[in-house]
């Protein structure tokens, strides 16, 4: 049996100018003028810069029943209204435009530098080593396995293999050490090392031998282990030494390089130029909000696209290759104008939604004291602009603001409250900056554990938790007590 059934579903759904509002809202203004590029490349209706002349024939008049025509085995009728699109630019842009530049307007290009990558810096100083071909060929790979940190992580059969199969050469593995010994002589000093340990002994060896670089050297290559959990009183037991010679052996551990590759100023590591997407300056004692200019491109229609429905507008005949063009265009048109709307909703969306952030933090933002940040989650500022609170994370996820005190990553603002012992709300990053200041501050040969570090909080009016203590530690990168410890 067949049974006919009537039901009813409410469903919310975005439309395709929706999600692309929302795609351009989370990208910051690099990769928003990226975006714009493709779109410009993708679609020939949308053009940037200024039109040269606005004041081109509109009075035109078009019957949408011309646009109906066969395809084929079937009709299509595209309901074209011709005069909304040759209407396009009802503002002229002269008029959105003001001639107010000064010498004292922000430069907007960004300068960058070329250089000499770290592995090209390997590279020059091999030729200054004799080698034979193959010899060439494996320095080479070794080379190119360095990574950004100066380190050969791999094991030296994956390299003999690697190399047969890729660079078809047939060595062993005792001909790899031969020559990584020599990668090993190259500067920086440390770089080519498979770990730490190993980093830390070519950087003693290279230094001139006294008795702290002696007993440096004994200490990472016999006693590492207890070297990196602290383990003093076994070190002075061991090597039956004095708490003054293991300081001084210490200190010499301590001044060497445990990243190599870092230290180059042409490392292979892309560098990354932070663009402000806004700045907040104070004039006059008061908070001046700016959004980036790159965030407002000036875009229109193309004007061949308008000539192109004009040509099709007064044409007594048209075939059919003329109507699927209009379609074309019709389409190119569409796309065209919802994104120049989607990126003024954009700009809008930005500007309300710092603006909030700036007036909620407006202490902070006077004064650069990081203690007047007062707590504020993505609701707070959600329900103060009426909008959703996947939009203000949008905005403050991937954004930055040029500020007196530096440019600082939007959702930096954000953090929640904590009650003090006198039932005020207060910052949890104005809590981890006071712990911040306790551990630097603390006795490097006592360091507070996390039961005395919530204690002494607790004693500033901040009662919390040792697990507390724990979690804000680690969010601040910052080691337990015992790997704090200095002799």
């Amino acid at each position: 049996m067949l049974k006919q059934q009537l039901n009813f579903k409410l469903s919310q759904k975005l439309s395709p100018q929706q999600i692309q509002l929302m795609k351009l809202i989370q990208l910051p203004t690099q990769a928003f003028e990226q975006r714009i590029s493709q779109e410009m490349e993708e679609n020939p209706a949308l053009e940037g810069g200024k039109e040269e002349d606005e004041n081109y024939d509109e009075d035109l008049d078009f019957d949408s029943e011309d646009t109906e025509f066969d395809d084929g085995n079937e009709i299509i009728e595209a309901d074209i209204n011709v005069d909304d699109y040759l209407s396009d630019d009802e503002t002229p842009s002269y008029r959105l435009n003001a001639n107010n530049q000064s010498a004292d307007d922000e430069d907007k290009q960004v300068p960058y530098a070329s250089g000499t990558s770290f592995n090209q810096h390997l590279l020059q100083q091999l030729t200054t080593v004799r080698l034979s071909e193959e010899e060439k060929e494996i320095a080479k790979f070794l080379v190119g396995s360095v990574d950004e940190s100066g380190y050969i992580r791999r094991d030296l059969q994956d390299i003999v293999d690697d190399m047969a199969f890729t660079q078809n050469v047939f060595t062993s593995e005792d001909k790899i050490k031969k020559v990584l010994t020599i990668v090993q002589s190259l500067d920086p000093a440390g770089v080519g090392a498979q770990n730490l340990q190993e980093c830390l002994t070519l950087q003693l060896h290279r230094r001139a031998s006294n008795t702290s670089i002696d007993l440096a050297i004994r200490i990472i290559e016999e006693s590492f282990d207890h070297f990196t959990k602290k383990h003093y009183k076994k070190l002075i037991a061991k090597f039956n030494i004095s708490e003054e010679q293991l300081r001084a052996a210490i200190s010499e551990i301590e001044h060497l390089n445990p990243k190599p590759g870092g230290a180059f100023s042409g490392s292979n590591r892309i560098i990354e130029h932070v663009v402000p997407d806004f700045a907040i300056k104070i004039v006059d004692g008061k908070l001046e909000l700016t959004l980036n200019g790159r965030n407002a491109p000036e875009l229109h229609v193309s004007r061949d696209y308008t000539e192109m429905l004009k040509g099709y507008k007064v044409a007594k005949e048209k075939s059919k290759s003329q109507k699927d063009a209009v379609l074309f265009i019709k389409q190119k048109l569409d796309a065209a104008k919802w994104f120049i709307d989607a990126i003024k909703q954009r700009q809008q969306t930005l500007f309300i939604t710092m603006n909030a952030i700036m007036h909620h933090q407006q202490e902070y933002f006077i004064t650069g004291d990081e203690q007047k940040l007062k707590p504020m989650i993505l609701k707070n500022i959600a329900d103060e602009i009426n909008m959703d609170v996947s939009t203000v994370s949008r905005v403050a996820n991937s954004k930055y603001v040029d500020t007196p005190y530096g440019t600082k990553l939007i959702k930096e603002f954000f953090s929640e409250s904590m009650k003090n012992d006198q039932g005020e709300d207060v910052s949890t990053r104005e809590i981890k900056n006071i712990l911040k200041i306790i551990i630097l501050e603390e006795d490097k040969k006592k360091p507070l554990t996390d039961d005395k570090l919530a204690a002494l909080l607790k004693e500033k009016g901040y009662p919390i938790a040792r697990r507390t203590i724990a979690k804000y530690r680690e969010q601040l990168d910052l080691p337990v007590a015992r790997l704090r410890k200095k002799i």
